[in-house]
């Protein structure tokens, strides 16, 4: 039960991180013409460039990440993932967020802060929005501050 319990809150924070980051994107970013970092700003690039669809882009040229999630972190972590980044391929294709404020300032301020949200609320239910976040989860793990921040906090 415990599990379960636990697995459900995983999931819930995930799904808001999602819908989060999805708002920040299409809410602000997108519609103002900002670039992203990581593997969604490199898809938000080449979407611009080849004409592709932004949800297509983003679930390949995350693929080459999750392998590595999966290989490095583990099979639940990478399905997790995969599953997250898939979703919010699906939520920027199919929801229709507001274009909310043509004001560059606040569409910087407002897109990176529900941008984050959205990561940091993925990462807390053990998965990730965007590939990049794989590579940082592992060199935060192998960083010797990781190990004195885990030491002095333990």
């Amino acid at each position: 039960m415990k599990t379960f319990v636990r697995e459900s809150k995983n999931a819930v924070l995930i799904v808001l991180g999602i819908l989060s980051a999805g708002l920040g994107l299409k809410g602000f970013l997108l519609s103002s013409h900002f670039i992203d970092g990581g593997v969604t700003g490199v898809s938000m690039l080449l979407a611009n460039v080849l004409g592709l669809p932004l949800s297509i882009l983003i679930l390949v040229i995350n693929l080459p990440f999750i392998v590595l999630g999966y290989r490095q972190i583990g099979r639940k972590f990478a399905l997790k993932s995969a599953l997250a980044i898939a979703a919010l391929s699906v939520c920027l294709a199919v929801v229709k967020y507001p274009d909310v404020t043509p004001d560059l300032l606040l569409t910087a301020v407002f897109g990176g802060f529900f941008i984050g949200a959205g990561i940091g609320l993925a990462i807390r239910g053990g998965a990730v929005l965007d590939g990049t976040e794989v590579a940082a989860l592992l060199i935060s793990r192998n960083s010797h501050l990781y190990e004195s921040g885990m030491s002095s906090s333990s």
